[in-house]
């Protein structure tokens, strides 16, 4: 199913720490420094362009990057019958749920696996991989459609990257306090900023930066239960259901979807003990029971 969140938090470590390099070449660092003591209404307004700066550019390229990590081919005009099926099934899902048709894409892979990624719900992709269209029939295939394109209907894409935006906020926020505390408090440096300042910061920056992705992955979980429904509404939930069964039948085998890609996908990867935190999706006995408890699709 569609998640964005390994490659999502991937590309925002990066885009973070080339922004925070820049700024500190060009001194913008020391506009947080005011007389031995932070500033704090220009480190949040510092904290906000780093935070949603990194969140917003991973939403633009996240498409782009789906594509060449998974090596989707998007179909650009059906070269057979199961191709003009997918077009065609993605479109007639697309107009149900009032969104414009997504680019339409297939991966190899012999894993059961799809994934809708985009900057918006008006431009988005949506990929299946070769082994779900092997070993799923047609109207299992259309349920794991309908959940893709109720995760884009739902504009869950800008929703992550609001909340990603502001948990990357807080946590340069948070980071730079606990940096300055160590460096002035526990330190005694009076003089601008010290290696203190830089090791506590940084060693901050990561354990908040690990609370903030289980809060990500808490509400990742949440969403899948909402595509879940939109896929039931759109294309029945004893397709929707079946669909599950199927990919918990298959779950674990030929598992050949990138690890940065994993959340992406419809498929989620295992977890025991304490990573279960950090899992994207929840358990599919969890997703078919939620299902299954539902008395009426509206």
């Amino acid at each position: 199913m569609f998640t964005r969140i390994a490659l999502f938090i991937l590309i925002n470590v990066a885009v973070l720490f080339v922004a925070a390099v820049v700024l500190r070449l060009l001194g913008l660092d020391q506009m947080l420094n005011e007389r031995g003591g932070l500033n704090y209404e220009s480190l949040l307004v510092f904290s906000a362009v780093l935070g949603f700066g990194g969140a917003f550019v991973s939403l633009l390229i996240s498409k782009w990057i789906a594509k060449r990590m998974t090596r989707a081919r998007v179909i650009e005009r059906a070269q057979n019958s199961d191709e003009s099926w997918l077009l065609n099934t993605t479109a007639q899902l697309a107009a149900q749920a009032g969104i414009r048709t997504p680019e339409v894409a297939i991966f190899p892979s012999p894993e059961p696996n799809a994934f809708a990624t985009g900057a918006s719900r008006n431009k988005s992709l949506v990929a299946v991989s070769e082994g779900l269209m092997r070993g799923m029939n047609r109207e299992q295939v259309r349920a794991v459609l309908a959940h893709e394109i109720g995760h884009v209907a739902n504009g869950d894409m800008v929703t992550m990257a609001l909340l990603q935006g502001v948990l990357n906020t807080f946590v340069i926020f948070l980071s730079r306090i606990v940096g300055h505390f160590v460096d002035r408090v526990l330190l005694r440096n009076e003089r601008g900023f010290g290696l203190g300042y830089f090791a506590a910061t940084i060693a901050a920056q990561i354990v908040f930066g690990i609370l903030a992705s289980v809060i990500l992955m808490w509400y990742s979980r949440r969403r899948e239960f909402r595509a879940d429904a939109a896929g039931a509404r759109l294309a029945g939930r004893g397709a929707m259901i079946s669909a599950l069964q199927a990919l918990k039948h298959s779950y674990g085998k030929d598992r050949t979807m990138p690890e940065s890609m994993a959340a992406f996908g419809i498929s989620p990867a295992a977890r025991s003990g304490i990573r279960q935190l950090f899992m994207s999706h929840p358990p599919l006995d969890d997703r078919i029971q939620a299902l299954n408890s539902i008395r009426r699709l509206s």
